[in-house]
């Protein structure tokens, strides 16, 4: 059970443009892919720029972004690694490694961190940034 409880914040100027900041990552995406990039790189650029445009509407999110994208990365590294040590060979038969950078630290796409690092910090404030709230430590209980 957590802690925290969740509260309304108050009204920002920049509050009419939380829609608009949450669909950025859609809007530069869709652009980005005509391109004909490797649809990572769209992605990556797509959810940086989710990510800034978040915090610019909800300045107040800044460190729980950091924390949730930092967070997901390390889970999603874990995760990559455990693929790695179950079925050594699947990267590389299922990532299309030379359309990638070739750096692969603990034998993980670069690219792959760079996209589990941008999903986690966009995706870590879209709850609050939603429904306008913010989590704030419950009050101590007597005993507890």
């Amino acid at each position: 059970m957590s802690r925290h409880e969740t509260m309304p914040v108050e009204s920002h100027h920049r509050h009419r443009l939380h829609r608009l900041a949450l669909a950025t990552p859609v809007l530069f995406f869709f652009p980005l892919m005509a391109l004909g990039w490797n649809p990572i790189y769209p992605a990556v650029i797509a959810m940086a720029a989710g990510t800034g445009a978040a915090v610019w509407c909800r300045p107040d999110l800044l460190a729980k972004t950091f924390i949730g994208g930092i967070l997901f990365l390390v889970f999603y590294a874990i995760f990559i690694v455990g693929l790695r040590i179950t079925t050594p060979t699947y990267i590389e038969q299922v990532w299309n490694l030379p359309a990638l950078s070739g750096i692969l630290p603990a034998g993980i796409p670069v690219k792959e961190l760079l996209f589990g690092g941008a999903f986690g910090l966009y995706w870590a404030n879209v709850y609050e940034h939603l429904t306008w709230s913010k989590s704030s430590p419950l009050p101590k209980r007597d005993g507890v």
